[in-house]
């Protein structure tokens, strides 16, 4: 055989290798490309999540889990608790709701027998209360009782939320959300003609801890949270920032009285307003589909978050102490006014705080100093109608041994704080 004739084996062989390696890679080519499609349609159908929250998220959640001593507490989920969220309605397609445990659902907006969520908002509060996987809430194994009683423009009317927390009543709930708030009844703190006031304070009447937001116009203050925040037994929330400053947005109360535009009798401890202060500057939450966000995962900030918050964090208190719930051998008005008078001694406060401040409240939540004073006093049989003189002398014996340190703590921002987001 010549060589040219080698040479032009050999080039046929070239060319057929190359052409087989085109076939092959297009091939692939073609195999990734409907395996793309798959995954996508998948995706779209099937509730398949890929991936996780974005890490600053986590980040974010594990700051205030740390913050307000959520990471101390070992062994309590807000197991055999209730509590019932009145909102927006439930996204249960959200992988991190997949465990949530729905004992009730009602829709007074449109009657529709299936939970669902067509706002978002009622969804990322159960998220910051019971949500598991992704993003973890602070009482993951609480029973929840979920009343739709906001349209989707985010509003509603003070009787459908008046008659969803009169359900929530009448369902055994020991713990009534409000992430929501609005103007005060005429004559709020002298008598009221509110609908929502009324059922707040009936609800009150027969043990259950009702905890509401303070309201979001901090930088153009109308002088008082909102209502029902500001019911004397209402547990009113205020929000913080991952340095423990006071959220900008967050409402200040009027503690001293006033006679206009509204009258307001003078507040007494603990019911001064805010009580508490608890996460409320870009909380991580969950995402629900209606959001068209594109993800499952984000972060709210405001008041309604860090009522959230407060809400799980109770359900955990709860569950340390099932004496005190709405049921319990101990639970009542009192219990309510033995837990508030507990969070007023046993919050942390700001630097150089003495007392209620209008804007932080008696202080920043600190769980796990709640439960260890609970526990501590309960060995005592303090808690059972315990005055307000017996309490000053819980103040004596364990308040003041963490007065000091919590008061430092409360001026130092995490080494790992991250920036605002724009």
């Amino acid at each position: 055989m010549s060589d040219e004739e080698n040479e032009e084996g050999t080039q046929l062989i070239n060319n057929s290798s190359l052409n087989l390696l085109i076939k092959v890679s297009s091939s692939l080519v073609v195999l990734l490309s409907l395996l793309i499609i798959s995954l996508w349609a998948v995706y779209q159908t099937a509730d398949v999540t890929f991936g996780g929250p974005p890490s600053s998220l986590e980040l974010w959640e594990d700051e205030y889990r740390e913050m307000t001593g959520l990471d101390r507490v070992d062994g309590f989920e807000g197991l055999g608790v209730k509590i019932c969220i009145v909102d927006t309605g439930i996204d249960m397609s959200h992988p991190d709701l997949e465990d949530a445990n729905i004992i009730g659902w009602n829709d007074l907006v449109s009657g529709s027998d299936s939970p669902y969520d067509d706002e978002g908002h009622g969804t990322a509060m159960a998220g910051i209360i019971a949500s598991k996987g992704g993003l973890n809430g602070v009482s993951p194994k609480a029973d929840l009782i979920i009343a739709k009683a906001i349209s989707d423009d985010g509003s509603g009317t003070d009787s459908i939320i008046a008659d969803a927390v009169d359900w929530c009543v009448d369902g055994g709930a020991d713990i009534i959300s409000l992430s929501l708030g609005g103007s005060q009844g005429f004559g709020s703190g002298f008598f009221t003609t509110d609908q929502l006031e009324d059922s707040v304070q009936s609800a009150i009447d027969l043990g259950v801890y009702v905890v509401a937001a303070a309201g979001n116009d901090g930088e153009d203050d109308d002088g008082d949270v909102e209502s029902p925040g500001s019911v004397e037994d209402v547990i009113c929330v205020g929000a913080v920032t991952r340095t423990s400053s006071i959220w900008s947005g967050s409402s200040e109360g009027d503690n001293n009285g006033r006679l206009w535009p509204n009258p307001i009798l003078p507040r007494q401890d603990p019911d001064k307003k805010p009580e508490i202060v608890a996460p409320g500057h870009e909380v991580p939450i969950l995402m629900a589909r209606s959001t068209g966000s594109g993800t499952w995962w984000g972060w709210s900030s405001g008041t309604s978050a860090a009522t959230a918050w407060v809400s799980g964090s109770i359900a955990i208190f709860l569950e340390a102490n099932p004496e005190m719930k709405r049921d319990g051998s101990q639970g009542g008005v009192s219990a309510i006014s033995n837990l508030k008078m507990m969070m007023s001694q046993n919050s942390e406060m700001k630097n150089d705080q003495e007392d209620h401040d209008d804007h932080y409240g008696y202080g920043l939540l600190r769980i796990d100093i709640l439960i260890n004073e609970s526990q501590n006093t309960s060995s005592e049989s303090v808690l059972p109608d315990v005055s307000f003189s017996q309490l000053g002398d819980i103040n004596d014996k364990y308040v003041q041994e963490v007065q000091a340190t919590r008061r430092m703590m409360a001026s130092v921002p995490p080494d790992n704080s991250t920036k605002e987001t724009e």
